[in-house]
């Protein structure tokens, strides 16, 4: 592992950085002046850097490395900061404490790629250059979707998993803990859900759900486990925001409770196929009793404004045979079943803004989710600005360059992964959220984008992470940096690998 890497390659790219001769170290007897409010960044860099250099950096009124928050530096935004290093201090300065959570990782990536190592690293001389860095981000949602419905993953993982997105400053991760093949957080009212929901028999091998592996899959979340995952990811600026699916993706919550389908006499299994599944919520009023009652103890559990609620791939099959969906699309006055889905997630929207959150949908044309909802517009970078320009905020997750399970390269040793195409580095790299066509009032609604990873084809974290980096790198880039030439990126890259390699990331080459 290299002592040094270019100081050029931070990512993401820094708003404003000049690189001055000579250099600040941290030693033995660095230590650190916190101002009233900054204590959390500070603790923040002593955990980060105790395993690889044992440094205490104890507070000191004199101490030459300042944490210091000003409420004065508007400019900075909540998550921006300033970062001034000279021979013999180093000032670390934003408005609001976020901003000097993001300054902390710049530290961590201006240091020797060893000080992100697990273990003591002797005989590493803990530098970092001189240097004045102003950095503040282009868009609010840089966010990271994980499925953990599909395959399961333990919690010590999601912690692994939020300190990656951390040192890319990104700060949303989108947990998506609800499908057709599994239900994985505990609802108190309803222990059946991960009893019977959190299990199934076997999955499928492949798309065509012709051929299973015959072993059985499970695993659910404790709410203290959940809770330790919220209060982690916070002290490292970045909000959980759960998604529960509905009204379609629920076949294991039906498996747990088949009186809420649209057939209550009927026996599901949680579904061990890939892909869309026709069973759906039925549309009498205890469901949605039981979605107010699941969405109350989720809302317990995340703090996050925002609550992800699924909404799309929702076949109205059920509803168009079911005498009772069909009475019920009369009485509310509906032009036909189809429409029940509209109905039903702004029933659910409603009741989700009335608590003070604000409800997200995946969004297949951008024009199907109710007035109020957070869009995460998928098919096509066209249906995003056209929520934006209905008023809907907009994440923008053009499966095309954010949908993180395709594989990465056509190349016939590249494992499984989605079929249909390929996403490639340069494809995440490209992407651009927000085009400089999109009109001003459009504009402000774009919040940002995010990365999906759907684990069908991601069994284990080591897979995760072969699928998740390098490209989780260039959108964590153009979110916080904007577009850059693939020059200018794929050189920062060329050193940015060297820290992934000291973290042990399972990296594509």
């Amino acid at each position: 592992m290299p002592s040094s890497l270019p100081r050029t390659s931070l990512i993401p790219r820094p708003t404003k950085a000049r690189i001055k001769p000579g250099h600040f170290t941290f030693d033995a007897d660095t230590r650190l002046r916190i101002t009233d409010g900054a204590e959390p960044a500070a603790d923040l860099l002593r955990t980060l850097l105790a395993p690889a250099t044992g440094l205490p950096l104890t507070p000191a009124a004199d101490g030459p490395v300042v944490l210091a928050l000003d409420t004065a530096l508007t400019g900075l935004g909540n998550e921006g900061y300033g970062l001034t290093i000279g021979p013999h201090s180093l000032l670390l300065r934003a408005r609001d404490v976020t901003g000097l959570l993001r300054g902390v990782q710049t530290i961590r990536q201006l240091l020797p790629a060893e000080s992100l190592a697990a273990s003591p690293q002797p005989g590493v001389r803990w530098t970092v250059p001189c240097a004045d860095i102003t950095d503040i981000p282009r868009l609010p949602w840089r966010g990271a979707m994980l499925d953990v419905a599909r395959h399961f993953q333990p919690l010590s993982y999601l912690l692994r998993y939020v300190d990656l997105l951390a040192l890319h400053k990104m700060n949303v991760f989108h947990l998506h803990l609800t499908d057709d093949q599994g239900w994985r957080m505990p609802v108190s009212a309803y222990p059946k859900l991960t009893e019977i929901g959190g299990r199934r028999r076997q999955s499928s091998i492949g798309p065509n759900g012709d051929r299973y592996d015959g072993t059985p899959h499970s695993g659910a979340y404790t709410r203290a486990e959940l809770a330790r995952l919220v209060d982690h990811a916070a002290a490292r600026g970045i909000s959980v925001m759960p998604e529960i699916e509905m009204p379609g993706h629920v076949r294991a919550a039906l498996a747990a409770y088949p009186h809420l389908g649209n057939q209550p006499e009927r026996t599901l299994d949680v579904w061990t196929r890939w892909g869309v599944c026709e069973t759906t919520f039925g549309v009498h009023e205890e469901v949605f009793d039981f979605c107010r009652t699941v969405l109350e103890e989720v809302m317990d559990v995340f703090p996050s404004p925002y609550l992800h609620i699924g909404g799309d791939e929702c076949p109205t099959t059920e509803w168009e045979q079911s005498p009772a969906a069909r009475t019920r699309a009369r009485i509310e006055g509906l032009r036909n079943p189809a429409a029940l889905h509209g109905w039903f997630l702004d029933r659910i929207g409603t009741f989700l803004t009335r608590q003070g959150r604000r409800p997200v949908g995946w969004a297949e044309t951008g024009t199907e989710l109710p007035d109020g909802f957070t869009v995460m517009a998928w098919r096509d970078p066209a249906h995003a600005l056209n929520a934006a320009r209905r008023g809907h905020d907009v994440i923008n997750s053009y499966y095309r360059a954010t949908y993180l399970d395709y594989p990465q390269s056509a190349d016939p040793d590249e494992p499984p992964g989605q079929p249909g195409g390929v996403v490639g580095l340069r494809d995440v790299h490209g992407h651009d959220p927000l085009p400089e066509t999109a009109p001003p009032r459009t504009a402000t609604h774009v919040l940002g984008t995010q990365a999906h990873l759907w684990t069908e084809y991601a069994a284990t974290p080591a897979r995760i992470e072969y699928l998740t980096y390098p490209r989780l790198c260039a959108l964590a880039d153009g979110g916080w940096s904007g577009p850059s030439t693939w020059t200018d990126f794929s050189s920062r890259m060329e050193g940015h690998t060297a820290r992934l390699d000291v973290l042990k990331v399972n990296r594509h080459p």
